[in-house]
């Protein structure tokens, strides 16, 4: 079985090597992403962990979408958070994605620092 980058436009370019999401068979494993905007590269809503989880679910909808998947296609998430203070925020901003369906397994860690100061990032694992 080979693997496959996925890319796209819509979701912020890698800022180191590694890509985007990789396809191996029916699995779709996204990189962690953070509140970066996908046009400028910039992080959005810096300190209001709300935007950043927002930020951060449309950087995975995008993703997802390029491998012509959807939140429905998710079966597990890793969630890393530098102040699990705010994990009620991003479990409400996060879970509305996931509404009417069985949600995805699910680890969330609090860590001493994320890149570019996020306070939130997620990885995804989808199958389809």
């Amino acid at each position: 079985m080979s693997r496959t980058a996925v890319s796209t436009p819509e979701a912020p370019k890698a800022i180191g090597p590694y890509s985007q999401a990789v396809r191996h068979g029916q699995f779709v494993f996204l990189s962690g992403q953070i509140p970066l905007d996908p046009a400028t590269g910039e992080m959005v809503g810096q300190g209001d962990v709300r935007a950043e989880t927002e930020q951060v679910m449309r950087n995975i909808e995008a993703v997802l979408t390029a491998a012509s998947l959807g939140f429905s296609n998710v079966v597990k998430t890793t969630i890393f958070v530098i102040d699990l203070g705010d994990f009620g925020v991003v479990n409400e901003v996060y879970g509305a994605r996931f509404e009417g369906m069985a949600p995805p397994a699910r680890s969330t860690v609090q860590v001493a620092a994320l890149p570019r100061g996020a306070r939130v990032e997620i990885e995804t694992v989808a199958v389809g």
